[in-house]
Parts: structure tokens; sequence; C-alpha cells
């Protein structure tokens, strides 16, 4: 009886030991329950399946159909440490997403659908190392959407449709060392764009749309080493233009530059690398003694003409022990000679006439044989020039009087700056809808006229800057739904355009700055209530209401700096209670009195001086 009994337990805890083994693991799913991983890639799942087990480690959800990551998306499973959601569709991460995982330092959203970067995105995620938001199409990037990344080493947004990165846009990345921005749009870097990355040693900001060194914003970034700009469209490189400290590699490859001044880089004495290939420079200075380590120097692919005008530049590599790679690109008989070979002796000038008739059988033997116009050419009007591949379109400094028509409709990029346009009227761009970014800087504008912008609905980014504009029509951007950062600084208005802004209720940032504006009058927000960040540097202001700022609920950055004020704005400022960023410096405030900033918020940064 005894061993009857003995043999029905064995049986029973038998039975009982897959019970107590057995995980949960989703239907469609792959789990290892050794290695605590989950691998759900290509399920067209159209959810974070909610029976993961608590205790999953790695989770693979790659091509599926997640359009949306809601609030608490991954509650349940708070030990990820690695977290793969490539291909998913994913057009919004909802704030608060990944809050729960705190144990998180793999996350990679590449190949997806987000086009705005929210303020607590990634809000939860205070262990993550590596985030990675590649092709996606990011357009925006929210103050304060990485601000809880504290430990973030590794940050890459390449392949998306950043035009623009405004103050601040990476503030709370205290461990961040690599930022990846190649392959967006950019044209523009405010000058903090980068503040608060003391960690940052490299920096890739290669195939974008930069036409100018960013000199202010780069000494921002004390700790880099590296940088790469390759593939933005620079003609020239001015004086003192790379002023960075700890700098030992800078790639300005594949670029327009047709001059640099010999002293572009002498303020960055720690420089081993500048690689300047693939350009258009045909003659070089030697560089000035203020990077006594350079030590590399690429020149190839650009025409450098191998005669006398060589000869210093190949004197001083020879002095201070430089090598220099690329060939000289005439004339005839040292054509495709190496660089490292040709000794001083050898670069010699013929007579003016002799040289030019090389330089003209040079260029002619060079040209490219005339190739048939593609049938699927882009849509341009003249005297302009567009890109089908990125979808830019350009009529920068052609002297047009009345915006050209028939661009195609494309387009995301439109540059019409220094143009003559004096007066915009309704409906001047039709059947470019796509347009995220307009520059009509330097365009002599005095007018815009209601509806100028009409049909314009993915227009995120507004350059009116460097005009005679001194008032705006209250329908002077309607049709702008998306309209998020305007551009007003250096024109001629006298007053705050109050009024203009009640159709484009999305707006985050408005620049005013080196106006004339005297004073803020009562309700200055009216229809601007989202706005969070107002530049007014520069002006004449001298007065500032009480009620100016009645609706600025949302507003966290404002200068005022250099302008009129003799005392604190101090019941004005009390109505902007989210106030973070307050500039007053360059005002002739002579005393700061009790309780000046007694703002129901909490000022973290600001800037007062005489």
């Amino acid at each position: 009886m005894s061993s009857l009994l003995l043999h029905t337990l064995c049986i029973l805890l038998l039975l009982c030991i897959p019970t107590v083994n057995t995980a949960k693991c989703p239907q469609q799913c792959v789990c290892d329950q050794i290695q605590l991983t989950v691998t759900c890639v290509n399920k067209n799942l159209t959810q974070v399946p909610p029976t993961v087990d608590e205790i999953t480690v790695k989770l693979d959800l790659r091509g599926n159909d997640i359009q949306e990551l809601p609030t608490g998306a991954f509650k349940h499973t708070p030990y990820l440490t690695h977290l793969s959601l490539q291909r998913c569709n994913i057009r919004r991460v909802k704030e608060g997403a990944f809050r729960g995982l705190g144990r998180l330092v793999f996350l990679n959203l590449a190949n997806n659908n987000i086009d705005i970067l929210y303020q607590e995105s990634f809000d939860g995620l205070s262990s993550l190392k590596q985030l990675m938001i590649d092709r996606n199409r990011v357009e925006e990037i929210q103050p304060g959407a990485f601000s809880q990344l504290g430990f973030l080493n590794l940050l890459s947004i390449t392949h998306n449709q950043l035009v623009y990165i405004p103050n601040m846009a990476f503030q709370g990345l205290q461990n961040i060392k690599w930022l990846r921005l190649s392959h967006n749009s950019l044209n523009y870097l405010d000058i903090e764009a980068f503040a608060g990355l003391f960690t940052l040693t490299r920096l890739s900001l290669d195939h974008n749309e930069l036409q100018f060194f960013p000199t202010e914003t780069m000494t921002r970034l004390p700790e880099v080493t590296r940088l790469d700009l390759g593939y933005n469209p620079m003609t020239y490189l001015g004086e003192d233009a790379v002023s960075m400290a700890k700098l030992t590699h800078l790639f300005m490859d594949h670029m327009s530059l047709q001059d640099l001044a010999n002293t572009a880089v002498s303020k960055s004495p720690n420089l081993v690398q500048l690689d300047i290939s693939h350009n258009q420079l045909r003659v070089i200075q030697p560089f000035s003694e203020g990077s006594p380590k350079l030590a590399r120097l690429n020149l190839a692919g650009n025409p450098i003409y191998c005669n006398c005008y060589l000869r210093p530049l190949k004197e001083w590599a020879i002095r201070n022990k430089v090598k220099l790679m690329g060939t000289c690109g005439g004339p005839a008989h040292l054509s495709g000679e190496n660089l490292e070979a040709v000794y001083p002796p050898e670069l010699r000038c013929q007579s003016q006439e002799a040289m030019l008739k090389a330089e003209f059988e040079e260029a002619t033997r060079n040209a490219p044989p005339p190739t048939e116009e593609p049938e699927n050419k882009v849509k341009c009007p003249a005297n302009c020039v567009c890109e089908g591949e990125t979808h830019h379109s350009s009529c920068e400094n052609r002297g047009h009087t009345k915006v050209p028509r028939g661009f195609s409709p494309n387009t995301r990029l439109l540059d019409l700056r220094g143009n003559n346009f004096h007066y915009i009227p309704s409906n001047s761009f039709p059947g470019v809808a796509q347009v995220v970014s307009l520059h009509l800087q330097r365009c002599k504008i005095v007018e815009v006229e209601g509806g100028a912008f009409s049909g314009m609905k993915g227009l995120i980014y507004l350059y009116l800057s460097e005009n005679d504009l001194t008032s705006l029509s209250p329908d002077a951007f309607k049709g702008l739904p998306q309209l998020t950062y305007l551009h007003l600084e250096k024109n001629r208005f006298t007053s705050f355009p109050k009024g203009a802004f009640k159709l484009v209720p999305g707006l985050l940032a408005l620049h005013l700055e080196n106006n004339a504006i005297t004073k803020l009058e009562p309700g200055i927000m009216s229809g601007a209530e989202s706005l969070r960040a107002l530049y007014l540097t520069g002006n004449a202001i001298g007065n500032v209401s009480p009620r100016a700022l009645d609706q600025a609920n949302d507003l966290d950055t404002l200068h005022l700096g250099g302008n009129k004020l003799k005392e604190i704005p101090t019941e004005a400022l009390s109505k902007a209670g989210n106030l973070r960023d307050l500039r007053l410096s360059g005002n002739s405030i002579r005393w700061v009195g009790p309780e000046c900033f007694s703002t129901p918020g909490e000022v973290t940064e600001g800037a007062l001086s005489g």
C-alpha cells in the first residue's frame, strides 16, 4: 500500500514540473527562456504583445505594423535591456511610451515614420546608452525630448528631415559621446543648439545643407575631437572659422570650397588631420602657425595647379612635416603627379600667356561630354536650380522680382533668399504643399498679403529675416497649420505684430531680434498661446506692460537683452510660470529689488548684466 502511494506521488510530482518551468510566450513569437529573449520578427503585429514574460531581457519586434506606441506600452516588461522596433510603421511615440524601462540600455527605432520627437517621448529611460532613430521622418525635436537620457552615449538621427536645430535641443544628454545628424536637410543651427553637451567627443553633420561653418555654435563644444562636415554646400572657410580647442580630426570633403583663409583653423591647436578633399580648390596658402600638430592635409580630388603658387604650401608642408595627399590637376607635364612627389624647384610659373593657354587646354581635355536631358527631369522654373534626389529648389540671389512658379510638388526645401520681391501677394506658392522650409531672407519685402502662403500645409520653418517689414496682416500666415518656427529678425517693426499669429496655433519659436520695437503692450501673446520661445534681443524696448505675457502659459525662453529696460518687468514675468531661460543683459537696469523674479515657476537659466 505504501509503495503504491509513493508511486502515485512521484507521478504527480513529474506532472507538476513542466507547469513550474513553463513561462509566458506570445503565440507568434519565439522565446528563449535560458537567454530570456523574445523574438517576434515580421509577424504583422499591430501592438506590443501583452503576454511577453515579465523577466524578458531582450525583445525583438522588427518588421511589424505597430503604428503608435501608447503610454506605458512596455510596463509589463520592466527588466528589458535591449529593444528592437525597426520597420514597424511607427508614426508616433506617445509621452511615457517607455516609462518603466529603467534598465533598458539599447533602443532601435530605425526605419519608421516618426516625424516629431515629443517632450516626454523617452521619459523613463534613465539607463539608456544607445538610441537609434535613423531613417524616419523626424522634422522637429521638441524642447526637453532627451531630458531624461542622462546616461546616453550614442544618439543617431541620420536620414531624417531636420532643417533646423533650435537652442538647447539636446538638453539633458550629460554623458553623450557621439551625436549623429548625417543625411538631413540642416541649413541652420542656433548658437546654443548643442549647449550643455560637455562630454561630446564626436559630431557627424555630413550630408546636410549647411552653407557656412557655424563657428559660434561649435565653440560650445569643448570636448569634441572629431567633426564630420562633408557633403555640405560650403564655398568658403573664413578667418578663425574653426575655433575648437580639442579638435583633432576635421572632415570637410565633397563640399564646394573655392577658397579658405590661411588662419581658418588657427584656433584649433590640436588639429592633426584636415580633410578638404573633393572640393574646388586650385590654390592654397600655407596655414598659419596656430595648428602646430597638423600632420595630414588631404587635398585629393581638388584641381590643384602645381605651379609657383603652390610652392609656398609645399615648402611649409616640408618644414612642418605635414603630409599632403592628392595629385596635381595641372599643368600638363605634372598632371596626375602625387603632391608628395613634387619638389619646390619643380613648381615654376610660365609666362601669363603660356599659363592661360595651358589652363584652357587642361579644361578642354577634362570637360565632360555633353549629355542628353533625362526624360524624368525635375520641374524647375527658369533661373533656378532644382534637385530631384534631395527635393531642394534654389533661386538664391537670382534677381527675381516675382516669386517663381512651377516648382516640383515634391519640393521640401525652397530657397528664394537674396531676390527683389518687395511684395508677396496672396497665393504666391501654389502646388508646393510639401515644402517644410521656406527661405525669404534679404528679399526687400515690405508687405506680405493675407493668404500669401495658402496651401503650404507642410511648412514648419519660415524665414522672413533681413527684410523691410513694419507690420503684418492678420491673415499673413493663413493656410500654415504646421508652422512652428518663424524668423522675423532684422526687419523694421516698431511695435510687436500682435494679432498676426492667431492662424498658427502650433507656433513654438518666434524670432524678432534686431528690430525697433519700443514696448510690449497687453495681449501680445494673443493667438500664440503655445509659444515656448520668444526672442526680442536688440530692440528698443523700454516698457513691458504688466499684462503683456498674460497668455504666456507655455513660454520657457524669453530673451530681452540689448534693450532699454530700466527695471525688471516683475509683474509681466509673473504670468510666465514655466519660464526657464530669461536674458536681460545689455539693459540699463541699475537695481534688482527683492522678489523681482518671484514667478510661480522657477527660472533655471538666465543672464543679467548692465
